[in-house]
């Protein structure tokens, strides 16, 4: 069985992010990059999937410029098979970034195609959901626990009231949650072993898609300062404050 993993560069999550002066943007000039931890909780899945027995092959995939790479050899050094970038300069949106996956999920026929559920710079939450509407391939997004067997995936999902278990017929798209895994470190020998893994670039062009962009960025602003807390003498204090200052009560 062939899985398919989406993987996106992202700033660190460690780093405190910058805007740009103009407000037209987030500044990533000499900010470390990383691959998106979403991404990473999906990749590491693919691979257990591998070491289980269940995958015999992990192809992970990339849409951005050559900086991309970076983090596809992160996939490769954790345990991915081979990689594929496809090559686009500047922000792409949800929509086609999907239309390109459905192009490359055409070409390599996978059983499986699993995504972090979310990216944590745009924080969109629906690449997944677009591809399995292009590909009309079954879904289940958020997943807590995933099991392979038989044809079928068995995915476990948290809900509001609590826990939802999913069947779904292969060939199938999994979107995944933070209590699915917990990721693995490279190793130093993986790492320069994935230097020399497969790395396939593709055009957009050559996949045959069109991109357009429905979606612009009119303003980036920074979080507002919070402001320090103050410490009251007595309960009396404390509810005057509440009603005359924070109108809380």
């Amino acid at each position: 069985m062939k899985v398919l993993v989406a993987v996106k560069r992202v700033i660190d999550y460690n780093v405190k992010v910058r805007v740009k002066s103009d407000g037209s943007d987030v500044d990533l000039a000499n900010t470390k990059m990383a691959l998106n931890p979403f991404c990473e909780i999906a990749v590491e899945e693919a691979i257990r999937l591998k070491e289980q027995g269940v995958a015999s092959e992990v192809v992970v995939v990339s849409v951005g410029d050559k900086a991309c790479q970076e983090q596809i050899r992160t996939a490769l050094a954790l345990g991915a098979d081979r990689g594929i970038q496809i090559e686009s300069e500047g922000a792409v949106d949800s929509l086609s970034v999907a239309k390109l996956l459905k192009a490359v999920v055409a070409e390599e026929q996978p059983e499986l195609v699993i995504l972090g559920k979310q990216s944590i710079d745009s924080d969109n939450n629906q690449t997944g959901q677009m591809l399995a509407a292009l590909t009309a391939m079954p879904q289940a997004t958020f997943a807590s626990e995933l099991k392979v067997a038989d044809g079928k995936a068995t995915v476990t999902r948290e809900v509001d009231g609590g826990l939802q278990t999913l069947e779904l017929t292969l060939p199938a798209v999994v979107t995944t949650d933070l209590r699915l895994n917990e990721p693995r470190y490279a190793s130093l020998p993986n790492i320069m072993k994935a230097k020399r893994k497969p790395l396939d670039v593709k055009s957009v062009a050559e996949l045959g898609v069109e991109l357009k962009n429905n979606m612009k960025t009119l303003k980036v602003e920074p979080p507002a300062e919070r402001q320090g807390g103050i410490m009251v003498s007595s309960v009396t204090e404390l509810v005057e404050k509440l009603q005359n200052e924070a109108k809380a009560i």
